[in-house]
């Protein structure tokens, strides 16, 4: 009988292409997985916490205003160059003997104003909404004579945040019970 054998070579292909399969089942089980996670770690985390820093904007907006805005570029302008957000965030707490900075750095490094319009993830703008409530007054005279119409136009009494990206929202339109309140909390 004459036994016939495959030449080295075709073996050490074979085990070349066992090798280079072995490597990519790893990299496609094990590896690339692993960094989508930590990539949508670090965009939950980020995302929120630009959604924060916008809701600390908010808040100082509607102290000095009286009414939240619905315009986020008007918004980082503020935090950028209103001398109230920079009294207030170089107040000294003395409770906690620390600089009462309400806003939180970002995974990023610090706190950079201009980054807070966009969404990590996605690079999109975050959306911005204020409520507008109508309220019309009718005046009747002691005849019963409808002597004018008063209406009155109310801006911005409540806000709602969203990223686009579904890592959250913060406030409601419909509701004072969610105002300032982040999704995640």
């Amino acid at each position: 009988m004459d036994i016939k054998t495959d030449p080295w070579y075709i073996h050490a292909g074979l085990y070349l292409v066992i090798a280079i399969l072995t490597v990519f089942l790893v990299k496609v089980a094990i590896i690339d997985p692993h960094e989508y996670v930590e990539t949508e770690k670090y965009n939950k985390k980020e995302s929120r916490l630009r959604m924060t820093n916008l809701k600390e904007a908010q808040i100082l907006w509607q102290r000095k205003n009286g009414n939240y805005t619905g315009n986020l570029d008007a918004l980082i302008e503020f935090i950028k160059s209103d001398p109230y957000v920079d009294s207030v965030v170089n107040t000294f707490d003395s409770l906690i003997m620390k600089i009462a900075n309400p806003f939180k750095p970002l995974i990023s490094g610090e706190f950079v104003p201009d980054s807070l319009k966009w969404t990590p993830k996605s690079h999109t703008v975050y959306v911005l909404q204020i409520d507008t409530s109508v309220t019309i007054d009718t005046v009747i005279n002691r005849r019963g004579k409808i002597t004018r119409v008063d209406t009155t136009i109310i801006f911005g009494t409540r806000y709602y945040l969203e990223d686009v990206d579904g890592y959250g929202t913060i406030g409601s339109l419909d509701t004072d019970a969610l105002k300032n309140t982040a999704s995640w909390e």
